[in-house]
């Protein structure tokens, strides 16, 4: 098996290992019934709507609540 002839100096050694740690930058999509930020594929976390259906109903407001029932 071959072996290196000369050591590999420290910047080159730390160059290499430099690479690894980096973040990938996630892909946003704009939902099209409120135009907030969202994952792809997935439901809208402000609306609750994917695929022009509501999946999830969202939970009203504290405030709201008690207006309700009275």
């Amino acid at each position: 098996m071959p072996n290196p002839k000369r050591k590999h100096t420290p910047s080159r050694r730390d160059s290499r290992r430099s690479q690894g740690w980096k973040l990938e930058v996630k892909s946003l999509a704009t939902c099209p019934q409120c135009g907030a930020l969202r994952l792809p594929h997935r439901v809208c976390p402000s609306c609750g709507y994917y695929n022009g259906k509501i999946e999830v109903a969202q939970k009203a407001a504290k405030g709201e609540e008690g207006k309700e029932n009275k």
